[in-house]
């Protein structure tokens, strides 16, 4: 019984590290995840403060304040 209950103890750690290896990102990963988050935010920025885009967000916005309730 002590014998079944170690080796299924040691294989289960077995299976546990084989996990942790490959589970997160390495620091490269993070610097091009950042990079492309950044990317990402600068073109939402650029999109959202230009003349149209911003136009017809305050419309919607003034449309929104001037509702009856």
């Amino acid at each position: 019984m002590y014998q079944a209950v170690r080796a299924r103890l040691r294989a289960l750690v077995c299976r546990v590290r084989a996990v942790r290896r490959d589970a997160g990102m390495v620091t490269s990963e993070y610097a091009m995840g950042i990079v492309a988050a950044v990317a990402f935010a600068v073109v939402l920025y650029k999109v959202v403060t230009s003349g149209p885009v911003g136009t017809a967000l305050r419309n919607i916005v003034q449309q929104a304040l001037d509702g009856r309730m």
